[in-house]
């Protein structure tokens, strides 16, 4: 997090740690807020990878599983990167920022060896990859109020999903479940915020992890990297696949997983009423399996009231007729709720 950035947000009342703000004082209102109101909230702890240089477009081509080619300077993707067996390694959005140019957002707890390991790729290609974290402040403008807010700081804001526009001082981006993510230029960030105050409360990173967990949008971590292939995540069916491009490492894998059977795995939003906070990797155990791992906590974040709201993937047979425990048989019970899309 760039020291003035940090100085700005702590001035406001935030509770810092590695990167990453924890709250603003009163975590257990903050995220409340965003049923009625609009939140803003730092996204330091995600990291930016760029790509650039004539190849850079074959490159990611021949390396993510969505479509580069279908991106312009108007528009985002959801994609991942995956190992030869097709398994996610990363995931994230990717946008082209200017010709020959891309950006791969990601988790900071993984941007480095996922750096290290597409550079040791590019070879002979003509491309640059870079770490351009501190480039570029980001926040995340979410809630019921989030477009009212944004509308009266950014004239232009993106008509479609996945639209980008860009404004004076920056970028905004349209993401699922009426969410933003607005890139702003270091030296125009806290101008930019004291300007969103009157009309967005400011709040912790949890307050926009829950925001994702309830538009279905799973991030990988490192407790969960190799754990998934990307129809488990859903991710086919929010846009993070494209079956018509071509081959990428695990194509095959997640190809054959679409056309060739169902799923026996499934990604799902669920709610534990408990006081201790489940983690990603965390396995789920079922009554029908009750000696096998039936599942896993992708993502995790404090619901509302109390508890937490988590992403997990889940044996279809046991989410759709058995009762799920965290931990073990005899740990606190999920109860699985809707997803804003449908499960096929």
């Amino acid at each position: 997090m760039i020291a003035s950035w940090q100085h700005a947000l702590e001035a406001h009342g935030a509770n810092v740690s590695n990167d990453t703000v924890i709250d603003f004082g009163n975590p257990e209102s903050e995220c409340q807020y965003a049923t009625h109101g609009a939140i803003v909230a730092d996204l330091s702890s995600l990291n930016l990878i760029q790509f650039s240089g004539e190849d850079a477009q074959s490159f990611l081509q021949g390396q993510l599983s969505n479509d580069v080619r279908l991106l312009d300077e108007n528009n985002t993707q959801y994609t991942s990167y995956n190992s030869p067996k097709g398994r996610m390694l990363a995931n994230g959005l990717l946008w082209q920022s200017a010709t020959n140019t891309y950006i791969f957002q990601l988790p900071s707890s993984l941007r480095e060896a996922i750096q290290k390991r597409l550079s040791m790729f590019v070879m002979r290609s003509k491309v640059h990859v870079s770490n351009i974290s501190d480039d570029w402040i980001r926040v995340g403008i979410g809630g019921m109020g989030a477009a009212n807010a944004l509308s009266q700081l950014v004239e232009d804001l993106p008509a479609t999903l996945h639209g980008r526009t860009a404004f004076q001082h920056g970028y905004v981006m349209h993401l699922p479940g009426e969410m933003f993510e607005v890139l702003l230029e270091p030296g125009q960030a806290q101008i930019f915020l004291e300007k969103l105050l009157p009309l967005a409360k400011l709040v912790g990173n949890a307050c926009w992890d829950a925001l994702l967990i309830h538009a279905g949008i799973p991030t990988i971590l490192p407790a969960t990297q190799e754990q998934f292939v990307a129809q488990m995540l859903n991710y086919e069916l929010i846009g993070g696949v494209n079956f018509k491009k071509g081959c990428y490492p695990g194509q095959e894998i997640v190809a054959r997983t679409q056309y060739l059977g169902k799923p026996k795995r499934r990604m799902y939003l669920a709610h534990i009423e408990t006081s201790q906070a489940p983690q990603a990797g965390d396995a789920l155990f079922s009554d029908d399996l009750p000696d096998q791992i039936t599942g896993m906590i992708v993502n995790m974040a404090p619901a509302n009231n109390s508890g937490f709201d988590v992403l997990a993937v889940i044996q279809i047979t046991s989410a759709e007729a058995y009762t799920l425990h965290l931990k073990s048989m005899s740990g606190p019970q999920l109860r699985l709720q809707a997803l804003p899309y449908a499960i096929t």
